[in-house]
């Protein structure tokens, strides 16, 4: 039986301010990437949700972005790619520090946000994530969106690298994700949505805004956890796969 990963962007409050239902989401997904203290999250969410998610056999990754929590990490924060690099390596030793606390491992890092869109585009900024990540101990893989210079960048750096496409984000031509700010970027649609995934496994191709497809690679797909569908996408996501005859693994293993 053929096998895909589902993620989940969680632990993405911070204090006593919450941000959508990471309880819930952990019954649905095999991989949570937790924010590490960058765009959201803290020590006590991510202990929490390192735990929770323990509890649950759902493997964990880091999730940095830009330390802009008043823009959720969604805007890009000018910075050389040498910076980038530091701002990462500190946001997942946050993690890690407190997953030892925890007794939880940490398997991956996915970029987020902004930051992952710079670094889709942009070699420099793709190259010093993955430095960042090929610096800490372990080996941890890396989550990359399909088709990016940090997925080309990752592999340069010798690590395991899974691409990623996303359920709720439209697609431009290029293989890109819709700008939020441009109408149709975010889907809402659970139904739509998990039609789109079925006929993604099944064929490889990707529909764009404006019509047509384009052919991408993936090991992972992903819900975000911030909006008010995540709940009922990744319920109707993964019923849809499994639909499909595919079994859910968490891509960098228990």
């Amino acid at each position: 039986m053929r096998e895909i990963d589902l993620n989940a962007d969680l632990g993405e409050g911070f204090g006593p301010w919450t941000m959508g239902d990471d309880a819930a989401l952990l019954d649905l997904v095999t991989s949570a990437n937790l924010a590490c203290g960058g765009h959201a999250g803290d020590a006590e969410v991510m202990f929490a949700t390192l735990r929770a998610a323990a509890a649950r056999g759902v493997v964990v990754g880091a999730h940095p972005g830009f330390a802009d929590r008043e823009g959720f990490g969604r805007r890009i924060i000018p910075m050389t790619p040498a910076e980038i690099g530091r701002m990462v390596a500190a946001q997942i030793g946050a993690l890690l520090g407190v997953a030892a606390l925890a007794g939880v491992p940490v398997r991956y890092v996915k970029a987020h946000g902004a930051l992952a869109n710079l670094a889709a585009d942009r070699a420099e900024v793709a190259a010093a994530i993955a430095g960042a990540v090929a610096a800490q101990p372990g080996r941890l893989a890396l989550l990359a969106i399909s088709g990016t210079e940090l997925e080309r960048e990752g592999r340069k750096a010798g690590l395991p690298v899974v691409a990623e496409v996303f359920a709720d984000r439209a697609y431009t031509a290029q293989g890109r994700l819709v700008p939020r700010g441009q109408p149709g970027a975010v889907l809402h649609d659970a139904t739509e949505a998990a039609a789109r995934m079925r006929h993604f496994v099944e064929t490889g191709r990707m529909p764009v805004l404006g019509g047509g497809e384009i052919a991408l690679d993936a090991g992972s797909i992903c819900v975000h956890g911030d909006s008010p569908d995540s709940v009922a996408m990744a319920r109707a996501v993964r019923a849809a796969l499994e639909g499909a005859g595919l079994a859910l693994r968490p891509f960098a293993g228990p």
